[in-house]
């Protein structure tokens, strides 16, 4: 199964704009795990936009 590079392309430049790592530290994540990452920084947005 392959995943699509703009995904791909996505999620890397959020985790990177968010915790300022180096590209090759998020490449090295197993899939599962950036995309946890993705997740959790997307629920602490979220919640600091509903002011929790």
């Amino acid at each position: 199964m392959t995943y699509a590079a703009s995904r791909l392309h996505e999620e890397v430049a959020y985790v990177a704009y968010h915790f300022h790592w180096p590209l090759d530290d998020i490449l090295d994540l197993e899939h599962p795990l950036r995309q946890r990452y993705v997740s959790e920084i997307a629920r602490i947005n979220q919640r600091m936009t509903e002011g929790s």
